[in-house]
């Protein structure tokens, strides 16, 4: 057999191979053991099924076309090494295609789990109700959430490109694993569905001018005013989050960032997060400006009683002074700002912040005491909101704490699931209140 001849042959042998394999990576809706109660939203499901099978089909038309162009007179009189790197792109495409569906197979594997996938699907409704917002500002895109090592959380943003080409379909919460389950869990949740929501309103790019003009303003670019700006993605994202279940937000924090010294103080300017240290004093001040409280001020005093300046060196000493003194400024123009995407309205005016004070909070919880099944009726991020509080207050241990959220979460995807398959059936809210009622014994 002739060499060119020879290295066609074998190109469309792996072509095929490369198409045989392709047709075993099937929807997930055929090989997924979840419960009803662990599955995603029809709408996620469906998006990401499209999404995939989309990709599937165009690559599985790239083999074929190539397979054809082997065939074909142009084929034939191409070098092997021009074929080879013709089937080299190829493959390339192919591991595109399964890096994009191990992503998402990833999160929902977890989903088969006991307890664990229902209490995923219930953390799916707790992201949903974070990023909700009244006034249709915004199309909020579905959410799944899937557990990881680590202690820190992460997200994928909806609409955003995919490795490999292509718009994800769906927002992709990583949930630290260890902090399940806790109100702390809500602060990483809440904190991930604010990057979100903050693109969703562009609320980093409406705020880097006002920093900016901020900085000019002082007299040199190089003034504290750039580092807020440096940090200022993420700390949208604390403020999303402690404006939706406030001090559960901010002791949650304190529990992602308790590090040894050096950590906390470290200042490192390639990063987008702020130093623990000013990040959690930056979180109390946020809680106060939105839920005026002496707690905060309680609060920002016991974080510097675990890690005192007293002892940095002299540049480190003047910078967090320095951060400290504007804090009171930044905090005001964060909560007073008016991002273009909301029409005129004040950030914390549509964040529902009446709702998160304190003492609200207390008396919520007051009434959920006597009354347990009204605490299954309320928003979920306002029972965390009230969970969290209930916690700080020591009013609520930790082992109470887990078996409430556990409970709450498995009601909240249970109520979806029985929602959402009503809906499909014609049938009654009432019916399915029934079910939830009666499922949960509640």
């Amino acid at each position: 057999m002739a060499a060119r001849s020879y290295a066609t042959w074998i190109l469309e042998q792996e072509a095929r191979a490369l198409m045989t394999r392709l047709d075993r990576v099937k929807p997930f809706a055929l090989h997924e053991t979840m419960v009803p109660a662990a599955a995603i939203l029809p709408t996620a499901q469906t998006g990401i099924e499209r999404y995939l099978m989309k990709g599937r089909q165009e690559l599985r038309s790239m083999i074929q076309n190539y397979i054809d162009w082997l065939r074909g007179p142009f084929g034939q009189r191409a070098t092997p090494a021009h074929a080879q790197r013709l089937f080299s792109i190829l493959r390339l495409r192919f591991n595109a295609v399964l890096t994009q569906f191990d992503l998402f197979n990833d999160a929902l594997t977890q989903r088969s789990e006991n307890e664990t996938g229902v209490w995923l699907s219930g953390l799916d409704v707790v992201s949903a109700d974070a990023l909700r917002l009244p006034g249709n500002y915004y199309d909020p895109p579905p959410i799944i959430c899937y557990l990881d090592r680590g202690v820190g959380a992460a997200i994928r943003r909806a609409r955003t490109r995919l490795p490999g080409g292509g718009e994800n379909p769906v927002a992709i919460i990583r949930v630290p694993r260890e902090r399940l389950v806790g109100s702390g869990i809500a602060s990483s949740l809440v904190h991930e569905v604010g990057h979100q929501a903050a693109a969703l309103l562009d609320l980093v790019n409406s705020l880097r001018p006002v920093l900016q003009g901020l900085q000019r303003g002082s007299g040199s670019y190089n003034s504290i005013w750039s580092l807020w700006e440096r940090w200022i993605s993420e700390i949208v994202a604390d403020f999303w989050s402690v404006a939706r279940v406030g001090i559960a937000s901010t002791l949650g924090l304190m529990g992602v960032v308790s590090l040894p010294r050096a950590f906390v103080f470290r200042m490192n300017l390639d990063d987008p997060h702020p130093p623990p240290w000013i990040r959690v004093k930056l979180s109390c001040a946020m809680g106060q400006a939105l839920y005026p409280h002496p707690q905060w001020e309680r609060l920002a005093n016991l974080w510097e009683s675990f890690y005192p300046l007293s002892g940095l060196d002299a540049e480190r000493r003047l910078n967090f002074d320095k951060l400290q003194a504007t804090l009171p400024g930044f905090v005001t123009l964060l909560v007073n700002h008016r991002p273009k995407r909301l029409r005129g309205q004040v950030l914390a005016d549509v964040l529902d912040v009446q709702n998160r004070q304190p003492r609200h909070l207390q008396s919520l919880f007051q009434v959920w005491r006597r009354q347990p099944s009204k605490m299954y009726h309320a928003p979920p991020t306002l029972a965390f909101a009230v969970i969290g509080q209930a916690r700080s207050d020591g009013r609520m241990s930790p082992d109470e704490e887990s078996t409430i959220l556990a409970k709450l979460l498995t009601h909240w995807a249970l109520s979806r699931t029985l929602e959402v398959s009503a809906a499909c059936a014609g049938q009654s809210g009432g019916y399915t209140s029934a079910w939830i009622k009666l499922a949960t014994k509640q």
